[in-house]
């Protein structure tokens, strides 16, 4: 299950989560982030229970994008324990993201 993730719910979404959160950080007009899209949504699915997804449009224009200093996108962030613990930017394998999940979990 993918969460919309805001600035009013981070807090309590992702730094509050007692499971991992990856947060994806992605533009509607972004080709690179519409190729990741569906690795993330799969990842979604096979990490459900352990690992909570969320997305979070840059061009919300709430503030989250310069709270958490997003200057490329795509850019991926894992939570653990209300800390950020990985960031990865650009598109990459789905073989790759869970091989950084999996050394996470």
């Amino acid at each position: 299950m993918e969460i919309n993730v805001t600035a009013e719910n981070f807090d309590t979404e992702v730094l509050g989560s007692d499971i991992p959160v990856l947060v994806d950080f992605f533009a509607t007009w972004c080709g690179p982030c519409k190729m990741l899209s569906p690795i993330v949504d799969r990842v979604a699915d096979n990490y459900e229970g352990r690992l909570k997804v969320g997305k979070y449009d840059i061009d919300s224009g709430d503030g989250l994008t310069d709270k958490m200093g997003i200057m490329s996108v795509p850019t991926l962030k894992i939570f653990k324990g209300g800390e950020e613990v990985h960031t990865s930017v650009g598109a990459m394998s789905q073989a790759d993201l869970e091989a950084i999940i999996d050394g996470i979990l």
